[in-house]
């Protein structure tokens, strides 16, 4: 990193009716030994306290009524003034390293459009091992063949601005898309790193409701059916040998 600027990083927390897992959230992004440079959570429709309490943390707070985590991600992102959006959820907390982290790899590698990393679930050693193997560790294996490289994984990511500027014209930012997968179409082929250390602590209750497994999973089938096949892996290949970008979708 000698020699360069460092890098503005803004935070993107999306809630909606998140006061209760909130403040842990903005303490551990408090904690960080590279401080964020401003953090944005956007209030989608909340009927409760979490934009009290985002402002109460010192929080820029942004309101998005179109309910849906895609648009009030999106909001976020197009709010952001940072070098870097960096994107966790209102249950993620964050190790004291993972936004100087982010810094340092994104510094060191000017190619690299978005780095990511995994969540691990709030369980006992044994629930959180099967969860891990069977959630998230699927979700990158699955995302990688449907991408042909890793996808984002929206509560632990950092994107820089300039491809969000690009993306923001052609993501969907639709209800019914998974907007981690979206997003990962939409970034140049071979530009997302995955590190293990960009871990994150995420609570388990994506694992706590069988509708709400279905619903991903088809935000995920439907996300892959709206690329597939102009932005299939094989095309990104071809379009990297010819020099050619992924064409939008």
């Amino acid at each position: 990193m000698t020699g360069r600027p460092p890098l503005r990083i803004s935070v993107v927390v999306p809630a909606r009716d998140e006061e209760d897992r909130l403040p842990r959230c903005l303490a551990s992004l408090a904690a960080q030994t590279r401080p964020a440079d401003e953090v944005l959570v956007v209030d989608n429709a909340s009927g409760d306290a979490t934009a009290r309490v985002a402002a109460a943390a010192g929080a820029r707070v942004l309101h998005e009524p179109e309910l849906g985590i895609w648009p009030a991600a999106a909001a976020g992102y197009d709010a952001a003034t940072g070098d870097v959006i960096a994107r966790v959820d209102a249950d993620t907390v964050l190790p004291p390293g993972w936004l100087a982290r982010v810094e340092a790899l994104l510094a060191d590698d000017p190619g690299c459009a978005a780095v990511t990393g995994p969540g691990r679930f709030r369980l006992g050693p044994l629930g959180g091992w099967l969860a891990h193997v069977l959630y998230m560790r699927a979700y990158f294996a699955l995302g990688t063949l449907a991408l042909g490289g890793p996808p984002v994984f929206g509560s632990a990511c950092a994107v820089r601005s300039s491809a969000w500027r690009t993306a923001r014209r052609e993501v969907h930012r639709e209800h019914d898309v998974h907007d981690d997968l979206d997003l990962s179409f939409h970034l140049p082929p071979g530009s997302v790193r995955y590190d293990p250390a960009l871990a994150v602590s995420i609570s388990a209750r994506p694992l706590r409701s069988p509708a709400g497994m279905l619903r991903r999973l088809a935000r995920g089938w439907r996300s892959v059916v709206l690329h597939w096949p102009e932005q299939a892996p094989w095309r990104a290949a071809a379009g990297r040998l010819t020099g050619r970008r992924r064409p939008p979708a």
